[in-house]
């Protein structure tokens, strides 16, 4: 990934547009020439052009022919510039997603605010691409979800301007650990020790589990896991954890599943990174033969549409979705309307077990 530099115009816009926010500059003040603003940054007359160029196609400046360049009034402005909220997610219309984001734009909407949507497919280039993009717009806050927060923070300089140019922004899901940010996440590795000591209380001692780790998430799901066989005293063989990137989500833990199943010492349990994954190896309980939870018990994790989607209704572990999307906007919103004199505090949500009919007791279990 490379680690590509903020473009100069991009930088000179966001400061102008601070000092217009902040009321250094006031509606109707002249600002300074080009050549004045060229020297003050150190920047060429090209770059000042492109950033005043764009600030007053976007509402912000007004040119006064042979006087010079001056702040548009508020009422000038398009609304969508003075009351616009950026949301940036690595996924919009599939999975989880779309309740995150309709509980976010539904209290924005209710607040006066109307909201951006992009989606970094999951990827760290597209990731800085949205991140270029949003800086050269006037947004009053962002709402990020980080782009595989386990595989590092390339795009940094990118977050790091939102805080010198004081955008206010939180994270949800996750928080890449080098920023200060406000972050609403669930407990994923309370989630994971949970998933996994369910089956140790239903009587299961050979459980494989299946973690996405290019993402915090996975890799917190993947510890509390590790953590309950820990405290259970269950070995951790050679199969017993799968681990696989994003891009492998369709091949490894299916594989990696079918070769268990196949096994003499078979898995009785599997615990799943999430629904979808959980859904998948559903399919390869069936390639071998097996019935769930007859044969096999399988828990998800997010407690999705996917859960109930199949004849086989997951247990699994409940995020709160819709919940998050809701209070995202509404710790944004607080943030950037100044409700509070205290810095928000992170919040973290508690898992919750949904029992269905994937999971049984080991004893009921046939093993013939």
């Amino acid at each position: 990934m490379t680690d590509k530099p903020i473009p100069k115009y991009m930088q000179l816009k966001g400061e102008l547009l601070s000092w217009m926010e902040s009321g250094r500059m006031k509606p109707d003040d002249q600002i300074p020439s080009e050549n004045e603003i060229a020297v003050q940054f150190g920047m060429s007359r090209q770059t000042v052009r492109q950033a005043l160029g764009q600030l007053e196609k976007e509402g912000w400046l007004y040119r006064l022919q042979g006087k010079g360049t001056f702040v548009a009034r508020q009422e000038t402005r398009p609304l969508q510039t003075s009351s616009m909220i950026g949301m940036m997610t690595t996924h919009i219309s599939d999975y989880i997603f779309p309740h995150l984001v309709r509980g976010a734009e539904a209290q924005l909407r209710g607040s006066g605010y109307s909201m951006m949507l992009s989606s970094t497919d999951n990827d760290k280039n597209k990731e800085r691409e949205n991140l270029e993009m949003l800086l050269g717009q006037p947004f009053k806050g962002l709402i990020i979800e980080p782009t595989k927060s386990a595989q590092g923070n390339p795009n940094l300089p990118l977050f790091l301007a939102l805080e010198i140019h004081r955008i206010p922004f939180i994270m949800i899901n996750e928080r890449y650990p080098e920023l200060h940010c406000p972050c609403l996440k669930l407990d994923d590795e309370a989630g994971g020790f949970m998933a996994a000591e369910h089956l140790i209380e239903l009587g299961h001692r050979e459980i494989a589990g299946f973690f996405k780790t290019d993402d915090l998430q996975g890799a917190n799901r993947l510890k509390g896991f590790t953590r309950a066989l820990h405290k259970h005293r269950l070995p951790l063989g050679a199969d017993t954890v799968t681990h696989y990137t994003s891009e492998q989500k369709h091949s490894v833990p299916y594989e990696a599943a079918l070769k268990m199943l196949q096994g003499r010492q078979r898995p009785t349990a599997f615990v799943c990174y999430n629904d979808e994954l959980a859904v998948l190896l559903l399919e390869a309980a069936r390639q071998t033969g097996l019935s769930v939870p007859d044969d096999l018990s399988i828990i998800g994790f997010d407690d999705s549409t996917l859960a109930t989607a199949t004849e086989v209704k997951l247990t699994t572990l409940k995020h709160p979705k819709e919940l998050m999307g809701i209070e995202a906007a509404n710790m944004l919103i607080d943030m950037i309307e100044r409700k509070s004199a205290e810095p928000p505090k992170d919040r973290i949500y508690k898992p919750e077990l949904v029992l269905r009919s994937s999971t049984k007791r080991l004893e009921q279990l046939d093993r013939s």
